[in-house]
C-alpha cells in the first residue's frame, strides 16, 4: 500500500486510530503529524493536557493584556489540532474578557469540543462571542454562592462549584467535566489558570511552545511554588518539535507521578 498523506493520517488520529510508523513515509509531513499527536491518542482516557504559547522571556502576552499573537501560524494551526483531539477546552474568564476567544476548531479539520468557562464570580461579558450561541456548548463554572438567579444565553449550561479562597479546585473541575463524559480535557488558558492545574499535579501533558521574541513586561505564563534547589525541579520526559519559528516543548507530567 502507497504510504498516507497528511489528511488520512489526521483522519485516523480524530477516529482514534493511530496508524504504524510503517504507515508514512519517514521525514514526511505525514510522519510529522503521527509523531507528535499519535501518542497523545495512543493515551486514551482521561487525559489532561495543558498549552501555553510565550515570548522568549516567558510572557503569554504584553502588560497591557494584548496576545496577538505570541507564537505564529504554525503554533496557533497545532492549538486547534489539540482541541480537535479532547472533549472539552478550559479557560478562566479573564482570557474570554481579554481576547473574546471563540475555542472552536476553524485551522483544521476536526469536531469542536465543549467549551468551558472558568468564573466564580460569575463576570463572564454577555456579548462575548463565546456565548454568541452558535457554537458548541458552552459550561459556565460559578461559585455556589454566585449561581443562584443566574440567567445563562441559549447554549450555556451554569456548572455551580465549590470554591476554596475564591478559586475553583483542578480536581472538582474535572469530576465535574468527567461526570458529564468530557474526559479529554485542554487547559488552554490563561497563565494562572495553567499554573493552577500545574501546581496541583493535576495535568498529564503540559505543551509549552515559546517563540523567538522578547516582550520585556507583561502578562507572565508558569507561575507555581517551585523547589528550593534546582535538583529537586520537576524534569519530566520532554518531547521537541519546531512549529514554524517557534519551539515547542511537551512535557510529560504522568510520568513524574508514576
Amino acid at each position: 500500500m502507497p504510504p498516507l498523506a497528511d489528511d488520512d493520517v489526521w483522519r485516523r488520529l480524530l477516529a482514534g486510530d493511530v496508524p504504524g510508523a510503517d504507515d508514512v513515509e519517514p521525514g514526511s509531513s505525514a510522519a510529522d503529524l503521527l509523531e507528535r499527536y499519535g501518542p497523545l491518542v495512543a493515551a486514551g482516557s482521561p487525559l489532561v493536557l495543558a498549552q501555553l504559547g510565550q515570548s522568549l522571556d516567558g510572557f503569554v502576552a504584553a502588560r497591557t493584556g494584548d496576545a496577538v499573537f505570541v507564537t505564529g501560524t504554525e503554533d496557533r494551526r497545532h492549538l486547534h489540532r489539540l482541541r480537535a483531539l479532547v472533549d472539552a477546552v478550559v479557560v478562566g474568564v479573564s482570557t474570554v474578557a481579554t481576547d473574546d476567544c471563540r475555542l472552536t476548531v476553524r485551522a483544521v479539520d476536526g469536531p469542536s469540543p465543549v467549551r468551558v468557562v472558568l468564573d466564580p464570580r460569575a463576570r463572564l461579558p454577555p456579548a462575548a462571542r463565546l456565548v454568541a450561541g452558535d457554537g458548541p456548548p458552552v459550561l459556565w463554572c460559578v461559585a455556589d454562592s454566585a449561581a443562584a438567579g443566574l440567567v445563562a444565553a441559549p447554549g450555556v449550561d451554569v456548572v455551580p462549584l465549590p470554591t476554596t479562597e475564591g478559586a475553583f479546585a483542578p480536581a472538582a473541575v474535572l469530576a465535574a467535566l468527567r461526570g458529564r463524559g468530557l474526559a479529554r480535557v485542554l487547559v488552554e488558558g490563561g497563565g494562572r489558570t495553567v499554573s493552577r492545574f500545574l501546581a496541583a499535579q493535576a495535568l498529564d501533558r503540559l505543551l509549552v511552545t515559546t517563540a523567538p521574541v522578547l516582550v520585556g513586561d507583561g502578562v507572565p505564563g508558569l507561575r507555581f511554588p517551585g523547589a528550593d534547589r534546582l535538583a529537586d525541579a520537576l524534569r519530566p520526559p520532554a518531547r521537541r518539535f519546531a512549529l514554524g519559528p517557534d519551539t515547542c516543548v511537551e512535557l510529560d507530567l504522568s510520568a513524574l507521578r508514576a
